[in-house]
């Protein structure tokens, strides 16, 4: 086979294909093109296969030439997909689920809010084939490669699926971090904040508590499914590095959980607030009210325009009427400060 000069850090170089790479089975690889992908052997080694899933060019070759049932066919393609595990005769079928990144080649601007994006894949013994949408981007996939071109990367096909399981696991738990973070910030923010910006805030972090649970769960029970799978390819050692990735899903999971009820106290918090401000408020409006209406009373009775209102031809009556709203007021302002109101 015959190994093409475009230099590894190459990325789309064909339609439809994002790299291919033969692994030497001493941690290290070479890039071959997809003439090379069609005569490759398993004599020849393992190889990695990576493709734009929604590119014509991917699903054609998947169709045709890639050599797969036609269920695990339709099922590297399906557009709609969650976490699960299909052993098919001597490989796997997993679709898995990461965290989506800005590709270097493929974005000017950073990737924002959370994605978990499909990666979809058949793995056996002798070939690794691996799909995502072209739109996304997994850092997992990248860190391989380049572990690779060093030569400390996989050596095995069980090897590599271990190692993007570890990879992917890894990516979420700075997510993880910075929605606890986040809590920890909107805790501060209940009592001094807008309240709108941090129930606004709230929202989107229990969405995306929810939505990461919704795939995370699964994809625990899909790799529990892979360590307990009896292919000869999937080495014992293989299975107790997927037992640790296992291990720290489980440990999301609670993590998640617990932010979950975290943003639910915090929710509660914040509405006890506004409450308490409301009535607050209200305790206010009501003592200006209270304030006001003994000098209201005597506008309205002396501002009526009928006949026998004392002290109109009186030049004190004026300073009889102001001086007693203002010992009213006063004695209205000290029963209010007695009762709390203010």
């Amino acid at each position: 086979m015959k190994t093409v000069s475009a230099p590894m850090a190459s990325y789309g170089v064909e339609p439809g294909i994002r790299f291919a790479l033969l692994l030497d089975g001493r941690g290290g690889c070479r890039q071959v093109d997809m003439d090379d992908v069609c005569a490759w052997k398993p004599g020849d080694g393992v190889i990695w296969l990576h493709l734009e899933r929604d590119h014509p060019a991917a699903a054609e070759w998947v169709n045709a030439k890639g050599g797969f049932d036609s269920f695990v066919a339709e099922a590297l393609l399906e557009e709609e997909t969650r976490p699960r595990v299909e052993p098919v005769d001597d490989g796997l079928l997993i679709i898995l689920r990461g965290v989506c990144a800005t590709a270097p080649d493929e974005a000017e601007e950073p990737h924002s809010g959370l994605d978990l994006v499909p990666l979809h894949l058949w793995v056996d013994g002798n070939r690794v084939v691996s799909l995502r949408d072209s739109g996304h981007y997994i850092t997992a996939l990248r860190d391989i490669r380049a572990a690779l071109e060093k030569g400390k990367g996989p050596q095995r096909s069980g090897d590599l699926l271990a190692l993007i399981g570890e990879k992917l696991v890894r990516d979420l738990e700075p997510v993880l971090d910075g929605m606890d973070e986040e809590v920890d910030e909107l805790d501060e923010m209940i009592f001094h904040g807008e309240a709108s910006e941090v129930r606004e805030r709230l929202k989107l972090l229990r969405r995306r508590s929810v939505q990461l649970r919704r795939y995370l769960a699964p994809q625990r029970d899909a790799l529990n499914r892979i360590e307990h799978d009896d292919a000869p390819w999937l080495l014992e050692r293989d299975k107790l590095r997927l037992r640790e990735v296992i291990d720290k899903l489980m440990r999301f999971i609670e993590y998640l959980d617990a932010i979950r009820d975290r943003t639910g106290i915090l929710h509660d918090d914040l509405s006890t607030v506004i409450s308490e401000r409301i009535a607050r408020n209200s305790n206010r409006l009501a003592a200006l009210a209270a304030l006001l209406l003994p000098p209201s009373v005597v506008a309205g009775l002396f501002g009526m325009n009928v006949g026998g209102i004392p002290g109109v031809n009186d030049t004190w009556a004026f300073i009889v009427i102001v001086g007693f709203v203002t010992i009213t007021s006063i004695a209205t302002l000290w029963a209010l400060r007695r009762i709390g109101w203010l």
